[in-house]
């Protein structure tokens, strides 16, 4: 099921009157930013336009940052969702985008999705990190990690790749964890932190009375 609806996306994305088989990124994701990112990827590969579809992208992300007007056009839900598929064509046109990401963001205006466009970007930068052999990681801390913890860590981590990947390694602080860490590499997730600890016991002691 989930197969059917990334090819009817992809189908969507592309220029051509005939669809191939689906290509299958380097690295799942998950959800539905995963599908959108995923028949993205499709589609460009075909047309040999990733890296331009990824440049497009990341300008968009950083315009919808920087320009309130268009921020807030993505978000109001009282502008009829024509009226969006119309303007993003326009935009399209009008920045020289890729069709790949004109039709990326035609087809999330018309599906009401343009709230998840941040998501669907994010994904497709994971794809393509792994594209080029990259593996992202994020790690999650309560405090900073001083400069010889985060290089043990790195060096951790480093282990887990395969021959010719390199690691893009992040690090954020989140006091409410408490402490540990929550680790995200590639598609792998692993929450070690105090707090999830805290819940899982919170939630025994409370069956258990």
């Amino acid at each position: 099921m989930a197969a059917s609806r990334i090819n009817i996306i992809a189908r969507s994305f592309s220029s051509s009157a005939a669809v191939q088989q689906m290509v299958k990124p380097p690295v799942q994701v998950f959800g539905l930013e995963g599908r959108y990112a995923t028949a993205l990827f499709s589609a460009a590969s075909k047309q040999k336009s990733l890296d331009v579809v990824e440049k497009d992208l990341i300008k968009f992300q950083g315009l919808l940052k920087t320009d309130a007007k268009l921020a807030e056009f993505v978000k109001d839900p009282s502008i009829k969702r024509k009226s969006k598929v119309e303007a993003f064509k326009g935009i399209g046109g009008a920045a020289n985008l890729n069709p790949a990401t004109t039709n990326l963001l035609a087809l999330l205006a018309e599906n009401g999705r343009l709230g998840k466009i941040n998501q669907v970007i994010n994904a497709f930068k994971v794809i393509m990190a792994a594209n080029r052999g990259e593996v992202v990681c994020e790690v999650i801390t309560a405090k900073p990690l001083d400069a010889d913890s985060k290089s043990k860590l790195e060096g951790a981590l480093k282990s887990f790749l395969s021959k010719g990947q390199t690691l893009l390694l992040t690090t954020k602080v989140d006091p409410s964890i408490i402490g540990g860490m929550v680790v995200s590499i590639g598609d792998k997730y692993v929450d070690m932190s105090i707090s999830s600890k805290v819940k899982k016991y919170s939630e025994l002691i409370s069956a258990a009375v």
